[in-house]
């Protein structure tokens, strides 16, 4: 790509299938006004440091730390890894040896030596629109030592862990920051969970606090944090004495990093903590792979994972995937409308835009609250120049159409996580909001991966309506079939990376057996993604969806066996299934199937009854769409659940293939008749 507007002949780079596209397909090339000042200003560029990430990894990611501030300099090489499992355990180090801090190197690098004190840090725009807040880099600064003081006072240390179940206020960044400047790992958990969902996360990381606010209004609709807080902590309380009837741990039994707790609720109010807590607080310095957060993971045995990242390796890859993704420059407003419950507002909202002295918009609310226009109106009152939203919000705000009367001129690039956009979308998002002059960013990434793996660079790649196109720097895809053979050129199987990038996870809290079995197990020597791939003609990549019993219901991913778990637990439900249907608006949703017991009867009334048991037990994001009576499941004569059938019939698809698998294949034409019911 010569950045005049033309193609030219297909260049190959490492590996061989990524080249300049030479295609018929629709194409949307970079603006020349944004290739002037860019940082990947054309697509050789991206291929030059691409070629360098790849050959030279020491050299290209000691070009990148050299940016941040280190206390302590490696002694070890940049990056250490070991992929494969049958050579021993699975690990990966990033400048081993070296000590610094995070928050120091996201607020005081920039207040002490950027002298950027008083650059805004966030718009924070509240649910109602006459709620609002400007935050500076030595305000934020300032709260975030005071909040430190307060979590010390309150015994916090280096490796405790404290979960944040707080809504999108300034005081969750506050209390992330404050862990990460005295080395205590923080866990935050989505404050659209249910109490069972955050008991979980609580007694898995065993955290010694738990911050949260009293209530929040999402749109018109109040939600009673601090209840659902309390009744966390009481089924914690029950669930320890539970174990403790069938163990007894002694002190000196006490594994080192775990503690004893009693969670016993003392409640402190955080505006009476901070009034006389001091505005100073000495960072932790911490070594390169000390942990920094744990974030929790739907896994498809039902029980959700704690991803664990490092300190050194996730800011160097946060940050630079921001700064080259983004296209930032000093005089951005960058809006990411994500929750920091997941990985997208840790990555994309804290961590990313900070490390790169950005201005960012923080936002409570919901996109049609109080009007539909609220998003442009948010675009327009702080000047936005790169917003990054969800495919599920297009569709939803394609419904309503875009209102002329609000400006926004200031966008410069648009950008999309979540799920794979489809094309309609993707043309809505680029025509109609960023009026055709703005580049639509698809990127595709995992809570896994800490930032972006495959993703265009704005000023530099050609795009595909719907393609996450190339891999980002440090990034090696390939694509395997069932039988772990790489399929080179035109493909479709397995998404797998040959190799580590620093912000990679480093294990399952707790659990590194899970880690190695989950992500490494089915193909030694790749991180398995669990995501279908097509490469095209042109090296593009495509995500197909999830390969594994995953869902993704509004770019949130849930397994199958959380939500069949919770409709078990039902008295008259004595089987589950759960698998995906295509959304208009959230692209999946859920399509249950439930098997009764005896005498039962299947009627509206129990279907109230399983989807209000649903959104206890996990949630209002995984609550069912379709419930569908099924006097029997589909199963191999192993007993095993056919899901593809079942997903099949969900789409009302009778192209079912290969049945001679199938014990009794009588039961798919009984389940394609009810569903003419549950779906009606």
């Amino acid at each position: 790509w010569t950045g005049q507007g033309r193609c030219c002949r297909p260049v190959c780079i490492c590996p061989s299938t990524m080249v300049v596209p030479e295609t018929q397909d629709k194409m949307y090339y970079p603006p020349e006004d944004l290739q002037r000042d860019a940082h990947v200003p054309d697509f050789n560029s991206y291929l030059a440091l691409y070629r360098k990430s790849l050959d030279n990894p020491e050299a290209f990611w000691k070009d990148i730390a050299d940016e941040f501030f280190w206390k302590k300099p490696a002694t070890g090489p940049m990056l250490q890894y070991n992929f494969d499992v049958t050579k021993g355990s699975i690990y990966v180090k990033c400048m081993e040896g070296a000590k610094t801090n995070m928050c120091y190197n996201v607020l005081d690098r920039h207040v002490r030596e950027g002298n950027l004190g008083d650059k805004v840090a966030y718009y924070w725009e509240g649910n109602s629109p006459d709620r609002h807040e400007t935050i500076t880099y030595r305000q934020l600064l300032s709260q975030v030592c005071r909040c430190a003081n307060v979590l010390k006072q309150m015994g916090v240390k280096k490796g405790d862990r404290v979960s944040i179940y707080l809504p999108m206020i300034p005081e969750l960044v506050y209390t992330m920051l404050a862990c990460a400047r005295i080395g205590a790992i923080h866990s935050v958990v989505f404050a659209g969970f249910s109490s069972e969902s955050l008991c979980e996360r609580i007694m898995d990381a065993q955290s010694s606090v738990l911050v949260t606010a009293d209530g929040v209004f999402r749109g018109e609709k109040l939600i009673n944090l601090k209840q659902i807080a309390d009744e966390a902590l009481q089924k914690c309380r029950e669930n320890k004495k539970r174990l403790a009837s069938c163990t007894a741990t002694t002190p000196a039994q006490t594994p080192p990093g775990k503690r004893n707790l009693n969670f016993t609720r003392y409640d402190v109010w955080w505006d009476e903590a901070m009034t006389d807590s001091p505005e100073e607080c000495e960072p932790e310095w911490l070594d390169a792979e000390d942990p920094l957060f744990i974030l929790y993971t739907s896994g498809s045995t039902g029980k959700p994972k704690g991803v664990l990242h490092a300190v050194a390796g996730y800011l160097l890859y946060t940050s630079l995937t921001f700064k080259y993704v983004f296209d930032h420059h000093h005089d951005d407003v960058f809006w990411c409308t994500a929750d920091i419950g997941w990985i997208t507002g840790h990555s994309y909202i804290t961590y990313g835009p900070l490390a790169n002295g950005a201005t960012s918009v923080l936002f409570e609310g919901i996109p049609v609250h109080p009007h539909v226009g609220r998003f442009w109106e948010i675009i327009e009152k702080y000047r936005v120049s790169k917003f990054y939203t969800a495919p599920t919000a297009i569709r939803l705000l394609m419904k309503y159409g875009r209102e002329p009367l609000y400006d926004l001129s200031s966008l410069r690039i648009l950008g999309t996580v979540g799920e794979p956009i489809n094309p309609e979308a993707w043309q809505w998002y680029h025509e109609a909001v960023g009026q055709g002059r703005c580049p639509v960013v698809d990127t595709f990434w995992q809570t896994e991966t800490g930032g972006h793996v495959l993703a265009p660079l704005p000023a530099a790649t050609p795009l595909k309506p719907g393609s996450a196109t190339f891999p980002f720097f440090g990034v090696e895809p390939t694509i395997l079939n069932e039988h772990g053979e790489e399929l080179e050129g035109e493909a479709e199987g397995y998404l797998v990376f040959r190799r580590p990038w620093p912000g990679i996870m480093r294990s399952v809290y707790r659990n590194h057996e899970r880690f190695e079995n989950t992500y490494f197990k089915k193909f030694p020597g790749f991180y398995v993604t669990g995501d279908g791939c097509r490469r095209d003609k042109d090296g593009y990549y495509w995500i197909t969806g999830r390969i594994d019993d995953m869902l993704n219901v509004s770019g949130h991913l849930m397994s199958t066996a959380e939500v069949e778990a919770a409709l078990a637990q039902h008295p008259s439900v004595a089987e589950a299934a759960a698998v995906s249907r295509p959304h208009t608006v959230k692209g999946e949703c859920l399509y249950c199937f439930v098997t009764l017991k005896d005498s039962r009867e299947f009627n509206r009334t129990l279907e109230e009854e399983l989807k209000r048991l649903v959104r206890e037990k996990i949630g209002p994001i995984a609550t069912p769409d379709f419930i569908q009576n099924a006097p029997a499941l589909p199963k191999t004569r192993s007993g095993k659940i056919m899901r593809r059938i079942l997903r099949q019939i969900a789409r009302n698809d009778h192209d079912l293939g290969d049945l001679s698998t199938l014990a009794d294949p009588k039961v798919v034409e009984v389940l394609f008749s009810q569903r003419r019911e549950a779906a009606a």
